[in-house]
């Protein structure tokens, strides 16, 4: 593994804990479950090379009236479809290299125990009471609604029906006598917890979304279903009359990775989420007004993305345009997929999914501008000892005015070589900004910008041209590929979260060329030292971040 340069973080501070929305198991996995899972996956492989201990944490939400129905439709026991269904999820992930720590399925005993006692603990101070529930529920969103995001519509036939807003989904009215949940009472705690912290919600669309909803009263809501009505779930402690509300009992399984209730508090206190727009309201006001009630930490960060569609549509098996992210990821390959969803994916806004984007784009970025670069300085044309080749002060002096003053016969260096050396410099440290705010497209973006130049560089000096017989041509051709390989490094170690099978093959590319000058400096010292005394001092000269040394 290569780690790059950052400030330092204590090391009681240096634990991190991410999470997916654990996927609802009522249909097979489609693109937007992909994009959620490469965004925590990066974010996990981001903090491991910064030295983080990091927890991530995925899986599947497996009770509920929908999951019942579904199973009844499928005519299958709801475990053994609940199973096959989760499987098709852990297989995607396994395919596209999502690399959880845990993952976790709600139909676990472990999970069983941890909601049973959260419900307790609610239950013990005063937070869920019995009661009666009348209004609107969408059995499709598992979500009960107020009048205010409720619509009028009409079905295909042309029947008046009530949605959601939100979803769009059918709603029906619904009255029962059930739990209910006070959160009436946690209104000011969440607007105080989101106007004391303008980074708890990312980007800040959503957080300003949030707030905006907090502006309207919140009615105390059901926490329980009618065990006649809902069998599939975890009973109500001491009631076996009622089911647990299915979002409380699948927004726990968070807490259940991370060791409750027992030995949880050094994860918990590092928590982040990464969810979809659409189950903002569960994440940014049910599940901290729950956390509040619990006496338990809020989330540091949650991290929300927009939908993907096709053609500018949501997808959707009516519309059979439905993209299959398994089927995907075997033809443009796992690390093909993730580098497209993230290099497109723009958090705050819809982004649309194209088969010929996807080709244009990976050929453009991986194939021809990554691939070309690190094919072009593997040669054996170019380099036929295939090395690490020295670099060599006199042919690149290590300022722009001392390349100018009296060794024109030396120097081949350009103004646009010291650009191009500056943007290097300053690559990391800007990708390390923008994946710590999950705009990972921004990162992919300046990097794609800097092998852009690199090939410049390599173009624009056109080292097969060079006369390996003469000595000042050889040692600017070794220059050259010095130069290109070092960045070569650096893209393919900040590349790692992304794209870790390729970036693994361009390191392990650049470490052998290392090995093998190593092995020939010890049997040879004198072998091609030429000016090559003076490459850690130029490399290293305007600070740490354009050399990465393997470790």
């Amino acid at each position: 593994m290569v780690r790059y340069p950052s400030t330092e973080i204590p090391s009681e501070d240096r634990t991190y804990y991410i999470t997916t929305p654990i996927f609802y198991v009522n249909a097979a996995p489609h693109i937007g479950h992909l994009y959620s899972a490469v965004t925590a996956d990066y974010l996990h492989r981001y903090k491991l090379l910064r030295g983080f201990k990091s927890r991530f944490a995925t899986g599947t939400d497996e009770h509920g009236l929908k999951i019942q129905q579904a199973a009844h439709a499928a005519g299958e026991e709801p475990l053994s479809f609940c199973t096959k269904v989760s499987e098709r999820f852990r297989h995607l992930f396994l395919t596209c290299n999502i690399s959880y720590t845990d993952y976790i399925r709600t139909t676990e005993m472990r999970h069983h125990s941890a909601v049973e006692h959260f419900w307790k603990v609610l239950q013990s101070k005063g937070f869920i009471y019995k009661g009666s529930y009348e209004g609107w529920y969408s059995t499709q969103d598992e979500s009960f609604l107020t009048p205010s995001q409720v619509s009028n519509a009409t079905d295909s036939s042309g029947k008046e029906i009530k949605i959601s807003l939100e979803s769009g989904h059918k709603v029906e009215w619904m009255k029962e006598d059930n739990y209910m949940f006070r959160l009436s009472g946690f209104r000011s705690q969440l607007r105080n917890w989101l106007e004391g912290d303008p980074r708890a919600i990312q980007p800040e669309r959503f957080h300003r979304a949030v707030l905006q909803w907090l502006q309207e009263d919140l009615p105390d809501f059901s926490v329980s279903r009618q065990r006649n009505r809902l069998q599939w779930g975890i009973p109500v402690p001491e009631d076996p009359d009622q089911t647990i509300y299915v979002w409380l009992d699948a927004l726990v399984n968070y807490l259940t990775v991370a060791g409750y209730p027992d030995a949880h508090s050094k994860w918990w206190s590092s928590a982040h989420h990464v969810v979809g727009k659409d189950i903002l309201r569960f994440h940014a006001i049910y599940w901290p007004a729950f956390l509040l009630a619990a006496d338990l930490p809020l989330p540091q960060t949650i991290h929300v993305h927009s939908h993907w569609t096709v053609g500018g549509k949501k997808m959707s098996k009516s519309l059979g345009n439905v993209v299959d992210p398994l089927e995907r990821s075997q033809r443009f390959t796992p690390d093909g997929m993730r580098y497209f969803l993230l290099r497109q994916g723009v958090p705050d806004t819809d982004c649309d999914y194209d088969d010929d984007k996807v080709v244009k784009v990976l050929n453009a970025e991986l194939t021809d501008s990554l691939g070309g670069l690190l094919n072009r300085c593997t040669a054996l044309s170019l380099n036929p000892t295939q090395v690490y080749p020295h670099f060599c002060n006199d042919s690149f002096p290590s300022q722009w005015a001392e390349a100018q003053e009296g060794r024109a016969l030396e120097r081949k260096a350009s103004a646009e070589d010291y650009h191009m050396l500056e943007s290097v410099r300053a690559l990391p440290s800007m990708v390390e900004q923008h994946y710590e705010s999950v705009h990972v497209y921004k990162a992919l973006e300046a990097i794609s910008g800097c092998v852009r130049q690199t090939n410049g560089f390599v173009q624009r000096h056109m080292p097969w041209k060079l006369d390996r017989a003469n000595s000042r041509d050889q040692k600017w051709l070794d220059t050259i590929l010095h130069v290109s390989l070092e960045c070569l490094r650096i893209y393919g170690t900040l590349l790692q979260p992304i794209v870790p099978e390729i970036a693994d093959k361009l390191l392990t590319r650049c470490s052998c060329f290392s090995i093998m000058q190593a092995m020939l400096m010890s049997r040879d010292p004198q072998q091609n030292v030429t000016c090559g005394q003076q490459d850690e001092a130029f490399i290293n000269e305007n600070g740490h971040g354009f050399i990465l040394k393997m470790t």
